[in-house]
C-alpha cells in the first residue's frame, strides 16, 4: 500500500510538512472583483487583506474545478500510490468534502478516503501532519483514521470576529446573530458545532471576549484525555495574536502554543482582525 495525503490550501501546515513528497494541496478560488485567485498559488495571506480592503465587490469563494481536481487524483495515481486519504475544510463552510465522495468512485486505479476534519487552519494542518506521519510509518489504515478521529473529536474553536457581515454575506453564520450583535453592541464569540460556525456566547466587550476564550481553552486543557495543543490563529492581526499567545502561555505555562494565520479563504468568512482561539488533542 502506497498512502497519499491530499488537503486543501485552507490547511496550516508546518514548515516541515510543507514540501513531503507525500502530500498533495488542492487550492481554493477565491474571487475579489470578477478575478479568481487560488489560494497558495495566485495570493496568499500577506498580501490578500490589502486586496480586500480595495475590492469593489464583496468577495467570495468557490469549490475547485472538478476536472482539476480529478486532474490531480489521477496524477497521484500515475505516481503509484494506490490510497489517498483526503483531509478537508468543514463540511458546514465547504461543500468540497461531500462533492468529493461523489466522485471518488470515478478515479481508476487508488481508493479514496474523503475526511471532513470539521475545522481549517492550524487544528486541520495538524491531522494533515499526523496522517503523513503514521502512513510513512507503515501504520494501518484503520489506526490511522482512529487518530484522526481522537483528534478531530477533541478540537475545539472560538472566534472573535471585528465584523459579523462577511459572515452573514457570505452565508456562514444566520442574520439574526449578526443583529443581535449589531443592535445591542455585544462582541459574540463563535465556535465550530458539528462543523458549523455557530453563535456561542454574547460577551459586552472585545477584552471579555478574549478573557472568556481563554478561560473555555483552559477548562477543555484540563478535561481533555489526551495530550494538546493550543493555537492562536489570525486574519492579518498579529499583534494581537502574540499578546493572546502570552496570555495563554501565562496562565497555561506547561501548554504547547502555535501562531498561524487564516488564510484568504477563510479570511473572506471571518474578515480581517479576526482572532481564533484553538485546542487539539496531539
Amino acid at each position: 500500500m502506497k498512502i497519499a495525503i491530499v488537503t486543501d490550501s485552507t490547511a496550516y501546515l508546518p514548515d516541515r510538512i510543507k514540501n513531503h513528497p507525500n502530500l498533495f494541496v488542492i487550492p481554493i478560488p477565491v474571487i475579489l472583483d470578477g478575478k479568481v485567485y487560488n489560494e497558495g498559488i495566485d495570493i496568499e495571506a500577506d498580501e490578500y487583506y490589502d486586496l480586500l480592503n480595495n475590492s469593489n465587490e464583496f468577495p467570495t469563494t468557490s469549490q475547485p474545478a472538478l476536472g482539476e481536481v480529478i486532474e490531480l487524483y489521477e496524477s497521484i495515481v500515475s505516481k503509484g500510490y494506490d490510497t489517498i486519504i483526503s483531509i478537508h475544510l468543514s463540511s458546514g463552510i465547504s461543500g468540497f468534502v461531500n462533492t468529493l465522495s461523489t466522485i471518488k468512485e470515478s478515479i481508476e486505479g487508488a481508493t479514496i478516503y474523503p475526511y471532513d476534519s470539521r475545522i481549517t487552519s492550524l487544528p486541520m494542518g495538524h491531522m494533515v501532519e499526523v496522517a503523513l506521519d503514521l502512513s510513512g510509518n507503515n501504520i494501518d489504515l484503520q489506526k490511522i483514521f482512529e487518530k484522526l478521529d481522537i483528534i478531530r473529536d477533541n478540537t475545539y474553536a472560538y472566534l472573535v470576529v471585528d465584523d459579523l457581515n462577511n459572515l452573514v454575506r457570505g452565508g456562514r453564520l444566520t442574520n439574526g446573530a449578526a443583529l443581535i450583535g449589531g443592535l445591542l453592541k455585544i462582541k459574540p464569540i463563535l465556535t465550530f458545532e458539528e462543523g458549523k460556525i455557530v453563535l456561542f456566547e454574547k460577551i459586552r466587550s472585545t477584552k471579555r471576549a478574549f478573557s472568556r476564550s481563554e478561560e473555555v481553552i483552559g477548562k477543555l486543557n484540563q478535561s481533555i484525555a489526551h495530550p494538546v495543543k493550543l493555537y492562536v490563529i489570525h486574519a492579518n492581526n498579529l499583534e494581537v495574536a502574540e499578546e493572546e499567545k502570552l496570555k495563554l502561555q501565562e496562565q497555561y505555562p506547561e501548554a504547547e502554543i502555535e501562531i498561524g494565520h487564516f488564510g484568504p479563504v477563510i479570511g473572506t468568512h471571518l474578515g480581517e482582525k479576526a482572532i481564533g482561539l484553538a485546542i487539539s488533542a496531539q
